[in-house]
């Protein structure tokens, strides 16, 4: 299984060996949904707070005597049935939204988001990305040229979350670079996971034979915890 690799401009420069059982895997639409829903709950920072009935400001009179009047008796104007009162099963900061994702089930369902990207040609390999100095002008045209690359023409004209560019190591020239494109993302290899490439149609990953060693270290660890 082999994969074409192509430099800064868009042009090939040769092919890499893709390991087996890292973008082979089947599609598990359960195992992937479960580990998202986990990720972004733990991403909840948990500010949102509405005020109970007991916390609202004012309403210490009763509004209308108990009976006589006709009306329906009430006995402060801060219940949750009158505007302006509180709120019943509102949320609260109180509530921790932290929830515990087995490693091994994160990782499956990163290499398996990674193989429906690869099957569905959204995952492109570039042999080195680099840049002598921060400017987006030459972020822009590495953009362009690897849209000049059949099934990626998208990759310049897409206005939100186009692709993620997965570094072996941090460059700070590099994220300089594609700091002011609000449709790319620059992270480290080892810093991906499924919700990141999942919100960004392209994976654009640097260095493919060292990165692919390391998505196969990430494949070994979760067999050894099997």
């Amino acid at each position: 299984m082999e994969a074409k690799v192509y430099n800064q401009t868009g042009k090939e420069t040769g092919k890499v060996a893709i390991p087996k059982g890292i973008f082979d895997l089947p599609w598990n639409a359960d195992l992937v949904h479960e580990v998202v829903r986990l990720m972004n709950s733990n991403s909840r920072s948990g500010t949102a707070h509405a005020k109970t009935r007991g916390e609202v400001r004012g309403g210490g009179k009763k509004p209308w005597r108990q009976k006589g009047t006709g009306r329906a008796r009430h006995g402060s104007t801060r219940s949750p049935i009158w505007v302006g009162g509180g709120t019943t099963h509102g949320p609260r900061k109180e509530k921790n939204y932290d929830r515990k994702i087995n490693k091994k089930a994160r990782t499956k369902a990163l290499l398996t988001i990674l193989s429906r990207k690869y099957k569905e040609g959204e995952i492109i390999f570039v042999d080195a990305m680099k840049m002598p100095e921060p400017k987006a002008k030459e972020a822009k045209n590495i953009l362009t040229g690897l849209s000049k690359i059949k099934g990626y023409e998208k990759l310049a004209t897409k206005p939100k979350n186009a692709a993620i560019i997965a570094m072996n190591e941090k460059s700070a020239m590099i994220e300089k670079s594609f700091r002011n494109f609000g449709n790319v993302a620059v992270e480290e290899l080892r810093n991906i996971n499924p919700v990141s490439v999942l919100n960004h149609t392209y994976l654009i990953i640097s260095e493919p034979e060292v990165a692919l060693k390391m998505l196969a270290s990430k494949l070994g660890s979760a067999k050894d915890n099997e």
